[in-house]
C-alpha cells in the first residue's frame, strides 16, 4: 500500500511542472501589502494641503461675515437723531454716499448691497431723523417713509413766547431750527388778521397747543398753521367781538390775555386779574404787572434788575398797555380776557370804608398753591404783601 502522503507529493510535483502563468496572476502577484502603505504616503501632503485650504477659506468667509456683520449694525451708535435730507434727483447710490460722509454709515458700498438684497428703497425729497451708526435695517426703514407721513408731537405750553416756543420746536424736531422760526414769526408774508398794520412781530398770535410736525414741514409752516389755530379759537371765544364786548380791539385784548397768562396761576384767578387790568386802565393807573418787566428783560434778570430796563415794557413806568403780547396767551386767558371777573359787592368786607363803587386794584401771591389776595386799597395791598413777604412768597 502506498503512504498518502508520498502519493501527494507527487501529485503536487506533477500540478508543479504542468503549471503556467495566466494574465490574471501577475495583477495578483502586485497585490504586495507594501502598495497600500507607499500609495497612502503620496497622497498624505496633497490631503494636508487641501485640508489647510478649507480652513483657511473658511477663516476667510468667517472673517468676511464679521466684517459684514459690523458694516450693517455697527457699534457705537446713538440714541439721538439727526436731521438727514433727501434732495430731488437723489438715488440710492447718491445718498449712500452722503450717508458714509456724514457719518450715519460706515460703508457705503455694503449699504447699497444691502438695500438690493430688501428689495430697495422709494426715495421721498425731504427732511429724515436718522440715529448715526444705526443698524442699516432701521436706516433703510426710515428713508422708507415718507417725511410727509411721518410726525413728531411738539407740545407748545400757554404762556410761551416766541423764542421759547423757537427753542421747543428745535429740540423736539431736530430738524428744524429756531432761528428760522423766529424769523418766521416777524414775516408779514404770513397772513394773521389780527396782527395791526406796521407790526411785524406775531407774538401773542400763535396758539399754544400740541401740534403733530410732519418731516416735510418748514419753520414758516409751523408759524402758519399756530397762527391759524388762534384765528379759530378766537372766531369761538368771540375774539373778534372784543371791541363791543370789552372796547379793546383783538390785537390789544391779545396783550391783556397774554399777561393774565404769565401772571394767573390759578384758574380762579384770570377773571379777577383780568379785572384789575381793566381797572386800573380806566383809572388811567400805571398797570404795575411784574411779568411785562422780565418780557425784554436778559434771561436770568432779577425782579430789581428788570424793574430798573427803561422799556415801552416797564409798566411801572409807562402807563396803558405793552406795544405787544408779552406771550403766547391759551384759551382760558383769552376767555377770562374777554370776560374779565365781577368787581366785589359794596358789603365784601375788602369794600369797608371805600368809596362807591369799590373795584379790585390790586393782587399779590397769598399760598404756594398760586392764588392771589385781591385788595380795592393800596393800605389792604401793603397788608397782603406783608402776609405773603412772611410766608416765604416773596423775597
Amino acid at each position: 500500500m502506498i503512504d498518502p502522503l508520498i502519493k501527494s507529493t507527487k501529485q503536487d510535483d506533477q500540478v508543479a511542472e504542468n503549471w503556467h502563468d495566466d494574465p490574471w496572476d501577475m495583477i495578483a502577484d502586485n497585490l504586495d501589502s507594501s502598495v497600500e502603505p507607499r500609495d497612502f504616503r503620496e497622497i498624505a501632503p496633497m490631503m494636508r494641503v487641501v485640508l489647510v485650504a478649507v480652513v483657511c477659506f473658511s477663516l476667510f468667509l468667517g472673517a468676511i461675515g464679521l466684517w459684514y456683520l459690523h458694516k450693517v449694525n455697527p457699534s457705537g451708535g446713538s440714541n439721538i437723531g439727526v436731521s438727514f435730507t433727501v434732495n430731488d434727483g437723489d438715488s440710492v447710490s447718491s445718498v449712500s454716499s452722503r450717508l458714509e460722509s456724514e457719518g450715519f454709515i460706515t460703508s457705503a458700498g455694503v449699504f447699497r448691497w444691502y438695500v438690493g438684497r430688501k428689495g430697495g428703497v422709494e426715495l421721498t425729497p425731504g427732511y429724515y431723523t436718522i440715529k448715526p451708526h444705526d443698524h442699516m435695517g432701521n436706516i433703510m426703514k426710515v428713508l422708507s417713509i415718507p417725511p410727509s407721513a411721518t410726525f413728531v408731537k411738539v407740545t407748545f405750553p400757554e404762556g410761551f413766547t416766541i423764542s421759547q416756543m423757537a427753542r421747543r420746536l428745535a429740540e423736539k424736531t431736530l430738524r428744524l431750527n429756531a432761528q428760522l422760526f423766529s424769523q418766521a414769526a416777524q414775516d408779514t408774508a404770513i397772513e394773521a388778521k389780527y396782527r395791526p398794520e406796521g407790526q411785524f412781530s406775531l407774538e401773542g398770535l400763535l396758539f399754544p397747543d400740541t401740534y403733530q410736525v410732519s418731516g416735510d414741514e418748514s419753520e414758516s409752516q409751523v408759524v402758519a398753521r399756530m397762527v391759524q389755530l388762534m384765528e379759530r379759537v378766537g372766531r369761538q371765544e368771540g375774539l373778534d367781538e372784543s371791541k363791543d364786548a370789552v372796547g379793546f380791539t383783538p390785537y390789544k385784548t391779545l396783550i391783556i390775555a397774554s399777561m393774565i397768562e404769565r401772571e394767573a396761576k390759578t384758574e380762579g384767578d384770570r377773571a379777577k386779574i383780568a379785572r384789575v387790568i381793566y381797572n386800573r386802565l380806566e383809572l388811567g393807573m400805571k398797570l404795575q404787572i411784574d411779568a411785562t418787566l422780565y418780557y425784554p428783560a436778559p434771561e436770568g434778570s432779577t425782579f430789581s434788575q428788570a424793574k430798573e430796563l427803561d422799556t415801552p415794557y416797564n409798566t411801572y413806568l409807562y402807563k396803558g398797555l405793552t406795544p405787544t403780547p408779552i406771550a403766547n396767551p391759551g384759551r382760558a386767558s383769552i376767555a377770562a380776557a374777554l370776560h374779565p371777573g365781577q368787581n366785589p359787592l359794596q358789603n365784601d368786607p375788602i369794600c369797608k370804608g371805600v368809596a362807591k363803587p369799590c373795584r379790585y386794584l390790586y393782587y399779590v401771591l397769598s399760598d404756594k398753591d398760586g392764588n392771589h389776595a385781591f385788595a380795592a386799597t393800596f393800605k389792604q395791598h401793603e397788608a397782603n404783601v406783608e402776609a405773603s413777604r412772611a410766608a416765604g412768597l416773596l423775597p
